[in-house]
């Protein structure tokens, strides 16, 4: 492109276009206005989205950028509204999510005096980004912004924020822009040594009780088609994060299951009884781990990562191979025997019949008079989404319900709040993930509690009549801080019983279809109807009141301590 004479204002929304991006969310103000009139000038060829809430607009962003695999874009204003924006880059950069936020600013002449609306939004976002940086010269545009979106997609994903003034957004500038291919002591993926991934083969077909552990890792290196086919030679019981769940689908005889602290029964009892563990883009973080002093020692570990700070951080690995996953499976499939592992493959089929008997069945079939309950609620949606929907949710006992029981065909499919465990992610992230993938149905799964903290988003969704559709599973508690009241505090219910508002009425009054389920024998065609819908819909469901989850592992016990009630 060669070069234009152009203001700062105008460089950034012609820095965005180059960069492919078509939909932005945000919140305009005072110092973020000169690039809003510009947005103006350009907005049939860049759709803005106006949330109603600037931590909307991340989650927006967050669920847009997990549902396609491309980098979300949240825009906010200076002070109160950057700082609104740190939630959700918090929550991106546990997540490794791919996300680009930029804020207004003061004039370079004010920074410093405690103008108004002034804050250090660089100081305060530093520790949850993956780079920041404030330009203060329109001439800085262009190339830092390039920077920002080679970071923010690159390697381990994750969120970059660049701050604005007020002065560089007016001033002009010689703009062309150039993509950014490298950075100079920045190291995106590491190079593949072939010498680990042959010791890396070598332990797996010498073992004789094999077990993989996959993450996010999987989807973000694109590489589910190359991860289905070891798992399908290998032979080998395969089981997900949170947000490793869609990478292989679930149906899939070989997936055994979910880990961690309400995982299946099978895969985390299994753990401590492995030969050798491999890992392909997890963290091993402490949900998934329980008591480190006990996880897998048993075991060698090799280690499949594209961050080499992951390795040896949490658990000791026999093995690492670094790298981009998808590269490191394709040279490692022609090195791996074909094998079956069948009597190995006994032992989970063991333990979920344990566990179908001791928790699912009466989980997803209920005899007991006390209401719905969310498991079965999930499982009425997997009847009528066919496994084929986007499901997003929010953080508290129904995620874990959710995850637990939802069926999914393809990848991309399961979008949640992992590391940061926000409540209030799933109303704006299923806006946006809806946005990216219009194609597909998106349902929304959320508890009264985080509901409430972005209702406002109900706004968004009746402003731009995006097709979404919201569960709420109401037991009008906050249902996972009270079963840990009951199970680990006797029963002291403090400060966690709900007193709801009418959210059918309130649905109605943003002009949203509503409806509330009281009773099971209503709950299929009540979902039937909202699925069917071609507009956005609010189904409420009341659900019991005192269900927990199980099974579960306390905080701080084994993975080996695993409770089925």
């Amino acid at each position: 492109m060669g070069k234009i004479k152009i203001s700062g204002a105008e460089a950034v929304i012609r820095c965005l276009l180059a960069e492919g991006v078509d939909l932005v969310y945000g919140y305009p103000g005072g110092a973020i206005m000169p690039v809003y009139d510009e947005l103006y000038k350009f907005q049939d060829q860049l759709h803005h989205v106006l949330v109603r809430h600037e931590q909307g607009a991340t989650h927006a962003a967050q669920g847009y950028a997990r549902a396609t695999g491309k980098v979300g874009i949240a825009i906010a204003t200076s002070g109160p509204g950057a700082t609104n924006l740190v939630t959700g880059i918090a929550d991106a950069q546990i997540d490794s999510t791919p996300m680009v936020c930029i804020t207004g600013q003061v004039g370079k002449h004010l920074l410093g005096s405690d103008a108004f609306q002034e804050t250090d939004i660089i100081g305060i976002s530093t520790p949850v980004t993956k780079w920041n940086y404030q330009i203060t010269e329109a001439s800085e545009i262009p190339e830092i912004i390039a920077k920002a979106f080679y970071i923010a997609r690159s390697g381990r994903p994750g969120p970059v924020l660049i701050d604005i003034t007020k002065n560089a957004q007016f001033d002009e500038l010689e703009f062309s822009y150039e993509k950014c291919t490298s950075i100079r002591s920045y190291v995106p993926v590491p190079k593949l040594k072939l010498d680990q991934v042959a010791a890396a083969a070598e332990l797996i077909n010498t073992a004789k009780k094999p077990f993989i552990v996959f993450g996010q890792g999987i989807i973000l290196g694109q590489a589910e088609a190359e991860f289905k086919a070891l798992v399908e030679k290998s032979g080998i019981p395969a089981a997900w994060t949170i947000l490793g769940l869609s990478a292989l689908p679930t149906d899939h005889p070989l997936n055994v299951g979910m880990l961690g602290m309400h995982g299946n029964y099978g895969p985390n009892l299994l753990t401590n009884e492995c030969d050798v563990l491999i890992a392909f883009g997890m963290r091993f973080d402490d949900r998934v781990t329980g008591d480190l002093k006990t996880y897998a020692k048993q075991a060698k570990v090799i280690h499949f990562e594209i961050d080499p700070s992951e390795i040896d951080k949490n658990v000791k690995t026999e093995v690492a191979v670094l790298g981009d996953v998808k590269e490191a499976l394709t040279a490692l499939l022609p090195l791996i025997d074909q094998k079956s592992h069948e009597s190995w493959h006994n032992e989970f089929k063991e333990k979920q019949k344990i566990e179908f008997e001791s928790v699912i069945k009466e989980e997803l079939n209920p005899t007991n008079d006390k209401g719905i309950s969310m498991g079965e609620t999930i499982e009425m949606i997997n009847k009528h989404s066919k496994g084929d929907a986007i499901m997003v949710s929010d953080v508290g006992q129904h995620q874990m319900f959710a995850c637990r029981y939802a069926k999914f065909n393809s990848t991309k499919s399961n979008i949640t709040s992992g590391g940061l465990g926000t409540m209030g992610f799933a109303l704006p992230a299923a806006i946006g993930a809806k946005m990216g993938r219009p194609d597909r149905e998106v349902v929304a799964i959320i508890g009264d509690g985080g509901f409430q903290m972005t209702i406002q988003e109900l706004g968004t969704i009746f402003q731009t009549k995006v097709p979404v559709k919201i569960v709420i599973l109401n037991n009008e508690f906050l249902g996972m801080v009270r079963q840990w009241q009951q199970l680990f505090f006797d029963n002291r219910y403090a400060s966690t019983k709900m007193i709801n508002p009418n959210f059918v009425a309130i649905a109605e009054g943003y002009h949203i279809k509503a409806k509330k389920v009281t009773k099971r024998e209503d709950l299929d065609a009540a979902v039937a109807e909202m699925m069917a819908s071609k507009d956005s819909y609010f189904l409420e469901v009341m659900v019991e009141k005192e269900n927990n989850v199980f099974p579960m592992i306390p905080t701080g016990a084994s993975v080996s301590d695993i409770r089925l009630s």
